[in-house]
């Protein structure tokens, strides 16, 4: 039973996600900001839209759902903290909860700190995760909501538990810049120089135009064990030198 797991440019680096159940058709998207890319996605498919899941609140993840939601006549997943501000959110969920698409199962993780609302969404049997703006390629999101000692507990308790053959599906094509400064950190990590030099010679290759974007364009999904080889904050030892990190690269 295959997982297909459609990457969609939105925006001008984001990565929209529409993940098919080959066996039913039954789709999800996830993260969308922008309805035209993912309808035509949808469409071009055949995919049978059954739910909308967020990693979280912040526009450039959510805003279109609300009219993506009225159009397949589909349920929003969120976390249940962000209620009251997750553009058409429907369904709270938690830390632990299952979701179904087709012969597949989402179990949400809650991994906060990026916002205080997180998750990330966890489909074992196809192994592969949504990781959103928490764990990026080489790097990490902002600390908006949450402190340090968070943001060590989602990256390098919770995502670093996950097997390394795991598929990771961020929200951003961030990785070039993300590797730069890796190699700021590390420059004597040969995993780490490998990785830029390859990277930066696919993006090289990179359309101006982001939503004409093809696969052979983007970096994305890395894995779990690439991370722990190369993504700095997962590799910090404690939640006080990955904060450290993390306000150097708000810098870099």
């Amino acid at each position: 039973m295959t997982l297909r797991i459609e990457r969609i440019p939105t925006l001008s680096d984001n990565y929209t996600y529409l993940v098919i159940c080959d066996e039913t058709k039954h789709a999800a998207i996830v993260d969308a900001p922008e309805v035209d890319p993912v309808v035509e996605r949808v469409a071009i498919t055949g995919a049978d839209v059954k739910l909308i899941l967020s990693t979280h609140h912040h526009p450039d993840h959510a805003m279109a759902n609300p009219e993506l939601a009225a159009r397949y006549g589909v349920p929003v997943y969120g976390h249940r903290s962000d209620a009251h501000r997750l553009p058409g959110m429907t369904k709270g969920i938690d830390e632990g909860d299952e979701i179904t698409l087709g012969r597949h199962v989402a179990r949400v993780l809650f991994i906060p700190s990026h916002t205080t609302g997180h998750v990330a969404y966890v489909f074992d049997r196809a192994r592969a995760v949504f990781t959103g703006d928490m764990l990026f390629a080489a790097g990490c999101g902002r600390l908006f909501e949450g402190n340090a000692q968070m943001m060590y507990d989602a990256l390098c308790v919770k995502l670093a538990a996950l097997p390394d053959d795991y598929l990771v599906y961020c929200g951003h094509e961030y990785t070039e810049g993300n590797l730069r400064f890796a190699l700021s950190i590390e420059p004597e990590n040969p995993e780490i120089k490998e990785r830029y030099e390859a990277v930066r010679e696919l993006r090289a290759r990179a359309v101006a135009d982001w939503h004409q974007a093809t696969p052979a364009e983007m970096t994305i999904p890395s894995t779990i064990g690439l991370e722990k080889a190369t993504n700095p904050f997962m590799r910090a030892g404690s939640a006080s030198e990955l904060g450290r990190r993390r306000t150097l690269k708000d810098n870099f």
